[in-house]
This record gives structure tokens, C-alpha cells and sequence, in this order.
């Protein structure tokens, strides 16, 4: 985008809202300015769905631009978000003059900061600029919590997904920063995220899987020992694996059971679809293009498309393979119930050398240990648990939240509990969650 665009932007939101200081919001004026601003907006919206305005440590910035040598104008602007306790603003496609014009009257009316002010935008129908919360780093170096991380990501697929369907080329610049978040979750808290995986939300199944192949995919990259740019390339290429999906009919993708020999063909032609798509947006690369096309190659190429056998697809692609495999085996459908993480491994296992990389695959299942993470287990002492994290004291170490007693009645607090190596045989059973109604993602932070 030109910077000169840009800076139009923020003269002409500095002039609707100087305007409304010096006349009401009918006045030929305001409105002028208003529909000028709606107009610049549309230029902008014709390289981007979405734009992103917002103050980063005192400094404007409009999308990658950061306006350090201020003017009078975007000193204003600045002042006006950091006042109202907003840390980026984001500008969608249909955007109107009638809401710019509304969007300032209620700042000029209202002392509303932050959250408040975010529920007064929806109330008022402005649908189309939105409050954001820019990605930071906490006190102690870690990335933001994961399940803020988690539905961030939810959100940022539903986006892409809906611009996809709209016919749009979408943005890439949310999915680029989300994954980012992703993979420093995954590198500080290493099962974190994955845990989250097991969160099912089977209305939405294709956010949550798109979302769910990432986060396991960066388990597999942490485990096979990725650079944190690899992992950033195999996070995003995983995000979008499905993408090609949604120009498919909708009654097939949504169709209970198994599905006819032509409609499976139909579903077969995803991963093409979904390269080309990506490989229009803007910061994609290459190698994210190959995950895209070469997921459900298998590692034997046996799988699709057959026109890509041949073509050399990067190994990251395999990565996706395995975590997307991951997720079905632990997802319900029509046609499938669930299994368990433990079990989902076994079953992994069966598909080794053939659908999977066994290398790779080795890899992972060493990291999971010998209990993934999200397991319900049966103690020794008759007590269920779930298992919150591998490995944290040692290689085999397992950390639990006891949640039952003995007799079976819910505990009204977990109770932590690790188990070394030498205790893990205190586990005597894997326990099915979906049959004991317990949902084991509660169990996490």
C-alpha cells in the first residue's frame, strides 16, 4: 500500500473527528468528510479486505508503516486511541460513510474506554471497525496465554474462510501473526497448546480442525527439532491446509457418512484448490504452497493429487500429514467415534511407512510420551486424572490433576500430582472422557 494512501486515511479520520467537535453529525460538512473518507477506505479495500490502524509502544502504525516523525494529525489519532484505551483499530470491506460518521459520534458522546466502548460499536451496528488486541509479550518472556492464543486463531481461520467464500483473496497478515503466537507458545510451553487441540467444536468443525492441525503440527515440528522460521512456515501451511475445501459444495463437505465415489473425487481436488487460493495471498510462500498441495500425499505419494507424485514436496508437508491424520483419529464424526490420545498413537503407529513418515512419526511419539498429554487415566488408588504435561522433570515424567476420588465423586478443586518414571505404573488404564461425560480441556489454563 502507498504511504501516501495510508496518510490520507489519517488526515481524513482526523477531519470527521475534528468536524464533529465544531458541528452536529447532520451538518453537509461532516457528512462531506464522511463519505470522502468511505471513498479512500474503498481504494485501500480493493488490495486488502481488512486494514489495521492502531498505537504500538507511543508510535502510529497503519499496517507495516510506522509513523514515528508525527504530524499534527496522527499525533491526534494516536492520542485518541491510546485515550480510549484502544490498541488497534480494524477496517473491513463495507465499511460506510454512516458508520465512520456514527464510530466518532460515539466518542465525541460517550467517555466509553476499551471493552465498554467495543460493546457500544456493537449495540450501534457498526460492524465493519472493530477493536483488536495487538499480539504482546508478558512480563516473563512468554507469549500470551494459550487458550487466548487457541480462539485468536479461531477467529483469524473464520476470517480467512469467510473471504474465501465471498470469492475474495484473503489477507495473510492475521494468520502470519497468530501462527507467530503459536510457535513461541510451542517453543516456551511445549504441550500447552497441544492440549487445546483436543477441544472440539463440532458446529464449526472445520475452524477447529484447521486450528487444531496447526497447533499439533508445530508438536511435531518442536519434536523433529525445526528452526522457530520452519515451524512458523509449517504452522501457517497447516492453518490453511484446507482451505481449497470451502469452493467445494458445502453438502459434501457437511454430509454425514461416508461419502460416494464422486463426491469423494470432488473432495480429492481440496488440496489444489486450496495451493492456488493460497498462492495468491500476499507473504505466502512456496513451501506453505507445498504443505497445501502435498497433505494427503501420503508418505509412500500414493495418496492426492496424482498429478504431484512425482514432484518434489517438502518434507514439512509430511509434518502436516501426521497432524492432520492425528486429528480425525481424535475427533467424532457421523461415521467415526473418537479414540483417545493413547490410542490414536497406536493407530498412528499402524500407518507407519505407508501413509506416515516413520521417522518423523518416531519422533513425535517419543515427545508425547508415554501418556499424551490430555489422557484421563485410572490411578492405582481408583482416582481419574488428567494428564497436563510430559516430561517437565524428567524424560518419562508425567504431571497430573487428580479429579475424582476413589469412590468416583468430582473433586471440587483438581489436585496436581506428578508421577516420575518409576511411578507411571500407578496408571493402570487410559479412560475414555467422551463415555464418563468429561471434557478434559476444562483442566487447562
Amino acid at each position: 500500500m502507498q504511504l501516501d494512501q495510508l496518510k490520507k486515511i489519517i488526515y481524513g479520520l482526523s477531519g470527521v473527528h475534528k468536524g464533529l467537535r465544531l458541528y452536529p453529525p447532520a451538518h453537509p460538512a461532516v457528512q462531506q468528510q464522511a463519505q470522502n473518507l468511505a471513498k479512500s477506505f474503498l481504494v485501500l479495500f480493493q488490495e486488502k479486505p481488512r486494514i489495521r490502524l492502531g498505537v504500538l509502544e507511543d508510535t502510529l502504525f497503519f499496517e507495516k508503516h510506522m509513523f514515528v516523525l508525527s504530524e499534527p494529525a496522527m499525533e491526534e489519532i494516536r492520542d485518541l486511541l491510546t485515550e480510549r484505551k484502544l490498541e488497534a483499530l480494524e477496517f473491513e470491506t463495507g465499511l460506510t460513510a454512516q458508520e465512520i460518521q456514527r464510530f466518532f459520534q460515539i466518542l465525541h458522546e460517550t467517555k466509553s474506554v476499551g471493552t465498554e466502548l467495543e460493546k457500544l460499536l456493537t449495540v450501534h451496528g457498526i460492524t465493519h471497525i472493530r477493536s483488536v488486541t495487538l499480539e504482546k509479550q508478558v512480563a516473563d518472556g512468554r507469549a500470551e496465554p494459550p487458550r487466548k492464543i487457541y480462539q485468536r486463531a479461531l477467529t483469524v481461520v473464520s476470517h480467512i474462510f469467510n473471504d474465501v467464500r465471498l470469492g475474495r483473496i484473503p489477507s495473510s497478515t492475521e494468520a502470519i501473526e497468530v501462527v507467530g503466537s503459536m510457535v513461541r507458545s510451542t517453543l516456551s510451553e511445549p504441550q500447552a497448546l497441544l492440549a487445546l487441540s483436543l477441544l472440539k467444536d463440532y458446529d464449526n468443525y472445520t475452524f477447529t480442525h484447521s486450528v487444531n492441525v496447526s497447533v499439533i503440527a508445530l508438536s511435531v515440528g518442536h519434536a523433529c527439532g525445526l528452526s522457530e522460521e520452519k515451524m512458523r512456515t509449517l504452522g501457517l501451511g497447516a492453518l490453511l491446509h484446507d482451505i481449497g475445501k470451502l469452493i467445494i459444495d458445502k453438502e459434501i463437505i457437511t454430509k454425514p457418512g461416508r461419502l460416494t465415489e464422486a463426491e469423494y473425487e470432488e473432495i480429492k481436488k481440496h488440496p489444489v484448490s486450496g495451493s492456488q487460493i493460497a498462492g495468491q495471498m500476499d507473504g505466502i510462500s512456496e513451501e506453505v504452497v507445498d504443505i497445501i498441495l502435498g497433505h494427503h500425499l501420503n508418505y509412500d505419494r500414493s495418496g492426492y493429487p496424482a498429478d504431484a507424485r512425482g514432484k518434489k514436496i517438502s518434507q514439512l508437508a509430511d509434518m502436516a500429514t501426521i497432524a492432520d491424520t492425528y486429528d480425525a483419529m481424535t475427533t467424532l464424526r457421523s461415521y467415526q467415534r473418537p479414540v483417545t490420545p493413547r490410542m490414536a498413537v497406536k493407530n498412528l503407529m499402524e500407518l507407519s511407512g505407508t501413509t506416515l513418515h516413520p521417522q518423523l512419526l518416531q519422533k513425535l511419539i517419543a515427545y508425547l510420551g508415554p501418556y499424551p498429554v490430555g489422557s484421563l487415566v485410572r490411578l492405582d488408588s481408583n482416582e481419574l486424572a488428567v494428564v497436563t504435561r510430559v516430561g517437565r522433570q524428567e524424560e518419562n515424567s508425567i504431571d497430573l490433576k487428580i479429579i475424582t476420588t476413589g469412590n468416583g465423586d468430582k473433586l471440587p478443586q483438581p489436585i496436581p500430582a506428578t508421577l516420575n518414571d518409576a511411578e507411571i505404573k500407578r496408571i493402570v488404564a487410559e479412560v475414555d472422557p467422551v463415555g464418563r461425560n468429561i471434557e478434559v480441556t476444562d483442566y487447562f489454563d
